[in-house]
């Protein structure tokens, strides 16, 4: 299991570690990645993935996972967030839409 965010491909970063009398080390900064259930509206299911909570904050922020995936650019988006943002894309188009009243 890779220590890389599943929506925006955030990874691991390597610095120093720098001790009192200034003796750099090498370590690696690791994103803090939980694993969240998000409940896509527009496929219906739950889509269970490892996610950093900086990404987490911003699902929530942008109203779910589906808006926040139809709003991100391809380029910003690992892998696996491409083809969800595919096929919810897919499922909304085909959706009529509902009339505000």
């Amino acid at each position: 299991m890779s220590r890389r965010c599943e929506l925006t491909a955030k990874g691991a970063q390597v610095g120093h570690k720098v001790s009192h009398s200034n003796i750099k080390t090498k370590r690696r900064f690791l994103p803090n990645l939980v694993n969240v259930t998000f409940l896509s509206d527009a496929l219906g299911r739950a889509v269970r993935l490892r996610v950093s909570t900086n990404a987490l904050k911003s699902v929530d922020h942008r109203g779910g996972l589906d808006a926040y995936l139809l709003k991100a650019r391809d380029a910003e988006l690992s892998p696996k967030a491409v083809e969800l943002k595919r096929a919810i894309a897919k499922k909304t188009a085909g959706a009529p839409v509902a009339a505000a009243s």
